[in-house]
C-alpha cells in the first residue's frame, strides 16, 4: 500500500513537471501549430502557408521535413513570396525548375533546432550578428533591429522574424516576412 502511495505520489509529481515544461501551442495563418506534430503536419494547416506548402511538395522536401530533424525553419508567408517579381513562384514550380525550387527552399532552412533565445545569444557572441548555415549551403546573417530578429541574405536582402518559436516536434519554425535568396 505504501509502495502505491509513493508510485502515485512519483507520477503526479512527473505530470506536473513535464506540464510545467511543456511548450505552448501557437496560432499561425488561423491554426493551431502544435508542439506534438511535425513540421510538415502543422505547416498545411496555416492558411498564410500556402504558396510555401505548394513548394515544398514540389521540390520533394516533404519527407524531408517530416523526417526527425530537428530542423530550423524561416518560413516565408504567402504575402512573403507575393513580394517576389511576378511570375517567379509559378516558374520555380515547374518540374524543370525543382532543384532551383529546393535550392531556394533549404536555403530557408538551418540545420539543429534554434530558438529565437539561442539565435539572441549567437547574435550577443558574435557583437550584432551571427552567421546561420543553412542546409543548402549558403549563409544568412541574424541580427537584431530594435526587438525584431531580422535575416540577411546572400543578395542584401531582409526579412524580419513575425512570429518566432513555433516549436515542432522535429525543430522549430520562425515566421519570416520575406523570401530568402542565396546567390
Amino acid at each position: 500500500m505504501k509502495t502505491n502511495k509513493i508510485f502515485a505520489t512519483a507520477i503526479m509529481a512527473f505530470v506536473f513537471v513535464t506540464g510545467a515544461f511543456a511548450q505552448k501551442t501557437v496560432m499561425v495563418g488561423g491554426a493551431a501549430m502544435y508542439p506534438t506534430k511535425n513540421i510538415i503536419e502543422n505547416a498545411v494547416n496555416s492558411k498564410d502557408h500556402t504558396t510555401l506548402v505548394a513548394a515544398v511538395k514540389a521540390a520533394g522536401l516533404v519527407e524531408t521535413l517530416s523526417g526527425k530533424g530537428p530542423f530550423t525553419v524561416f518560413a516565408p508567408t504567402n504575402a512573403a513570396f507575393d513580394k517576389l517579381p511576378k511570375g517567379t513562384v509559378e516558374t520555380l514550380l515547374k518540374p524543370e525548375n525543382k532543384a532551383m525550387l529546393q535550392g531556394v527552399l533549404t536555403y530557408h532552412v538551418v540545420a539543429g533546432k534554434m530558438n529565437a533565445s539561442d539565435i539572441a545569444k549567437a547574435i550577443k557572441a558574435g557583437n550584432g550578428k551571427a552567421t546561420l548555415t543553412t542546409v543548402q549551403g549558403g549563409k544568412l546573417i541574424a541580427m537584431m533591429d530594435g526587438k525584431n530578429l531580422v535575416l540577411t541574405d546572400e543578395k542584401g536582402m531582409r526579412a524580419t522574424v513575425t512570429i518566432a518559436d513555433v516549436n515542432q516536434s522535429n525543430g522549430v519554425i520562425h515566421v519570416v516576412d520575406a523570401v530568402l535568396m542565396h546567390k
